[in-house]
């Protein structure tokens, strides 16, 4: 391995971490700096496909939308492996995504089991996400105190 695809490598591991530090803090308009303005974002619950976006205005939207429904995002990246091609890649990682909304004047914390299928594009010497598809593999919530 060399150590350009040692630096690109750590670059695509970044960005994956960067886009679960803005989203764990609600910085939702710059976390759309991580992807290309014409991103394409899928998530499916089980076998159900649950958000299919285009672009990252409708993104933005999107995520706040959601965003305003939580009151504290709590992400663990796992694994990620990825396959470069010049200055394209594919990745998969895993995350553990917890979320605590009210529902009924009580916390409830869902805890997801996540894989991402991602898309990379290297423009202008900086990685971007140009496809994401999040699996929301198990899914559990429960009151919490």
């Amino acid at each position: 391995m060399t150590l350009e695809t040692l630096k690109i490598k750590e670059e695509l591991r970044d960005l994956i971490d960067a886009y679960a530090y803005l989203g764990d803090e609600k910085k939702i308009s710059e976390q759309m700096g991580l992807f290309t303005p014409d991103v394409i974002y899928k998530a499916y619950m089980g076998d159900f496909l649950a958000a299919n976006v285009s672009g990252t205005e409708s993104l933005e939207k999107e995520f706040n939308g959601h965003a305003s429904l939580v009151k504290t995002y709590f992400t663990m990246n796992g694994q990620h492996t990825v396959k470069i091609d010049g200055e394209t890649a594919t990745g998969v990682s895993f995350s553990q995504l917890k979320m605590v909304r009210e529902v009924e004047g009580k916390d409830v914390l869902t805890d997801y089991s996540v894989k991402y299928d991602d898309k990379y594009v290297r423009q202008n010497g900086k990685w971007f996400i140009k496809e994401r598809t999040g699996y929301f593999l198990i899914i559990e919530a429960r009151p919490i105190a």
